[in-house]
C-alpha cells in the first residue's frame, strides 16, 4: 500500500495509463452537498436511531405509521434542493479524460446524473429516490407525482393501478438488490484495471466486495475518502480528505 497524501501525481498518472476505469462512490462524495449520511456521527440513524425502521422492508410493509413517516420524511429531504460538487464534477472530467467504463453509486440521490454524467455509465446499486415503486405491480413513476399527492392530504398513498403499496425505488434492509444492476458491476470490477472508491465507507456489502473483485483479478485500487476503511491495507494508494478538493486534482493532474 501507498499512502499518498504528497503522491497525487503519481495516482493521476495512473488514471490516465488505465485502459478500463471503475468508479465506486459512497454518501461521502455527496455531504459535501448537504446530504447526510446514515451512519456517520452526524448520521440520520446516528441521531434518530428509530428512523432507521422507513429504510427497513419488514416495517416499511408492516405498519402504516411507519410509512406515514417515511412520507413525511421525503417530503423534506435534501435531496431536492441539493446540487453537485466539485466531487462528482470531476467524474465526469474523468469520463471525459480517462477511460471510465463503469460507476456504481451506492448513493440514491441522483448527483451524478445532475453534474451531467452519462446516464449509461451510472449502475445505482441502491436504486434512485427520483422514482416511486409499487411493491405490488411493479409500476414506477417519479417520485414528484406522488409527493404532489402526500401535499394534497394522502397520508400513505396507494398504487393507482392496484392500490399496492409505495416505496422509493430505493433498496430498503431486507430487500434484494436489482440482478442485473449487481451482476454488471461484478463484471465491470473484474474486468477493470484501475478501480477508484469514492466516498464509500466500504463496509456495506455486496458493493464493498467489488474492491476485492477487482484486486483478485490485478486492478489497481485507489481509495479516496475521509475517513480509514477496512480495504486501506490492500489498496494500492489511499487518500484522505475532502473529496471535493481531492478529487479534482487527482483527476486534472
Amino acid at each position: 500500500m501507498v499512502l499518498v497524501e504528497d503522491q497525487r501525481e503519481t495516482i493521476a498518472s495512473w488514471l490516465r495509463d488505465a485502459d478500463r476505469i471503475v468508479a465506486l462512490t459512497g454518501a461521502g462524495i455527496s455531504t459535501e452537498s448537504g446530504i447526510p449520511d446514515f451512519r456517520g456521527p452526524e448520521g440520520v440513524w446516528t441521531k434518530n436511531p428509530a428512523a432507521e425502521k422507513t429504510a427497513t422492508l419488514q416495517h416499511y410493509v408492516g405498519d402504516p405509521e411507519v410509512r406515514r413517516q417515511a412520507w413525511q420524511n421525503r417530503l423534506v429531504a435534501p435531496y431536492w434542493t441539493s446540487e453537485p460538487n466539485a466531487g462528482h464534477r470531476a467524474l465526469v472530467d474523468l469520463e471525459h479524460e480517462a477511460c471510465l467504463d463503469t460507476l456504481v453509486t451506492q448513493n440514491i440521490d441522483g448527483l451524478h446524473q445532475a453534474a451531467g454524467q452519462d446516464p449509461a455509465l451510472v449502475v445505482e446499486i441502491h436504486g434512485t429516490m427520483h422514482e416511486v415503486t409499487c411493491m405490488a405491480c411493479g409500476d414506477r413513476t417519479p417520485m414528484e407525482a406522488t409527493l404532489d399527492r402526500v401535499r394534497a392530504g394522502e397520508d400513505d398513498p396507494p398504487c393507482l393501478l392496484c392500490r399496492g403499496i409505495l416505496k422509493s425505488a430505493t433498496i430498503s434492509f431486507g430487500q434484494n438488490l436489482v440482478v442485473d444492476d449487481l451482476v454488471r458491476s461484478e463484471r465491470a470490477a473484474r474486468d477493470c484495471d484501475l478501480l477508484l472508491a469514492v466516498g464509500s465507507s466500504l463496509a456495506v456489502y455486496p458493493a464493498a466486495g467489488l474492491l476485492p473483485l477487482a484486486a483478485r483479478a490485478g486492478a489497481e485500487i485507489v481509495i479516496v475518502n475521509g475517513e480509514p476503511t477496512g480495504f486501506d491495507p490492500v489498496a494500492d494508494a489511499v487518500i484522505r480528505g475532502p473529496i471535493s478538493e481531492v478529487l479534482p486534482h487527482i483527476v486534472g493532474g
